[in-house]
This record gives structure tokens, C-alpha cells and sequence, in this order.
């Protein structure tokens, strides 16, 4: 279960050297408050593997912006890029034994963190989507912008082909790999998502993406890779 308070997560503002420093922020995280709180919440949340994933989707999400949507790569508005892409799979860990499924449940975790920071509504509301839609195939890539970058980010980083010309390229993924290695991600996602479902089914619905999930394992008893509907 992750953390719930009635605010935002707050960070250290100590050296990231000193002993008494508590979250050491990647340098590609925005250096405005509400990214810093962000990464502050779901790094101490996340699986490290889930954590790694949300950042390189920010990485290539950030590099798709800047092709497609370069208002979203701008000062004023990466920092809902950035909450959008690692709050969107917080609802692994949040909720947990709630009945909405994961994707919701880090939609609002994530407009209860940007409201606490007093984010205008709209801007609430473009993440929420963005996270909740995010495993849903054609809706996710034409319902908004900010969903369209997420989507095909979260395919890209699990080594699924987009329709972008030269995106991303070798050099990318070569880069961003390195920076955050993939620690087994595509297993212990879908490893977490099933385990809430199976404590709640409601938690999948049919024809979501937990339910398929759900039903692989169920069809493949005792299989120990990757699930095989990921």
C-alpha cells in the first residue's frame, strides 16, 4: 500500500551527498515543485523495477513532445507530462484492495496529489485521463495529447512498435536503459496487477486489461515468466 496523506509528499531539501538527504532526484526530473513532489510520492511508493519504467515513459514521452506536441514539452506544462507518466502506474500500489481498477485508482491518486498543489482543474483533468486510459488501445492515442504521449510511450518502453517515423531511435533506448535499467519491469507489472485482482476481482472488469491479465494466469497455472497476455 503506498502512502496517503492529506497533502502532497514533501522532499528533503538537504545535499543529495548528505548523509541526512532522503530522496536522491534523477537529473531528467523537472525542477519545478510539483515534479520534485511527485517523484518524492511515487519513489517511495513504487516497485524500483515500476519506478524505472515511469521514468524512461517520461523520457520518451518528453521526446515525442517535442516532435508532436511541443506544448507539452514546454516549461509550463512538462510538469503534467512528467506527473502524468510516473503516477500512471501508482495504482499498483495504491487502492490495492479497493474495487476500481489499478488504472483509476492512480488517476485519482494522482488529481488528489496535483490538487493538493492547487493545479487548476483542466490541468487536473487532462492527467487523470491520461492515466486512466492509458492501457485502452485507440481511445488513448485520439482522446487528448497528453494521453496520445503517454500511450505510446508505455508501448515503446515494453518494445511495442508505434506508427512515429524513427521513434524512438537505438540511441534512445540505448541511453535511457542505462540510465534506468528495466529491473524485469513487463513481469513484476503484470505480476502486481494481478495480485489485486485476484484479492478484488472488481478490480477487473470485463475486457479491461486486468481481466486479461486475470485470465492468463488462470489459463497458464504455475507459468513464472512474464504473464503471457502482457
Amino acid at each position: 500500500m503506498c502512502p496517503r496523506s492529506s497533502g502532497p509528499a514533501t522532499i528533503s531539501t538537504s545535499s543529495p551527498n548528505s548523509a541526512t538527504s532522503e530522496i536522491t532526484t534523477p537529473d531528467c526530473v523537472p525542477t519545478d515543485t510539483i515534479s520534485r513532489v511527485a517523484y518524492s510520492y511515487a519513489s517511495t511508493a513504487l516497485h524500483p523495477a515500476i519506478l524505472h519504467h515511469s521514468l524512461r515513459v517520461f523520457l520518451y514521452a518528453r521526446t515525442l513532445a517535442q516532435r508532436e506536441h511541443p506544448i507539452w514539452s514546454s516549461p509550463d506544462r512538462l510538469a503534467l507530462l512528467f506527473a502524468a507518466c510516473i503516477y500512471h502506474d501508482i495504482g499498483t500500489v495504491c487502492g490495492a484492495d479497493s474495487p476500481q481498477r489499478f488504472e483509476v485508482e492512480g488517476a485519482d491518486l494522482a488529481a488528489q496529489n496535483l490538487r493538493s498543489a492547487n493545479v487548476p482543474e483542466h490541468d487536473v483533468h487532462e492527467v487523470w485521463v491520461a492515466i486512466a486510459v492509458h492501457t485502452s488501445p485507440h481511445i488513448a492515442e485520439r482522446i487528448s495529447p497528453l494521453a496520445r504521449l503517454v500511450r505510446l510511450a508505455v508501448l515503446v518502453d515494453f518494445k511495442v512498435a508505434v506508427q512515429v517515423k524513427d521513434f524512438p531511435t537505438e540511441a534512445e533506448v540505448e541511453v535511457n536503459e542505462a540510465l534506468f535499467p528495466r529491473l524485469d519491469a513487463a513481469k513484476v507489472l503484470g505480476d502486481a496487477v494481478v495480485a489485486q485482482t485476484v484479492r478484488r476481482p472488481e478490480k477487473a472488469p470485463s475486457a479491461s486489461w486486468p481481466s486479461v491479465l486475470l485470465r492468463s494466469r488462470v489459463e497458464n497455472p504455475g507459468w513464472e515468466g512474464v504473464n503471457k497476455a502482457f
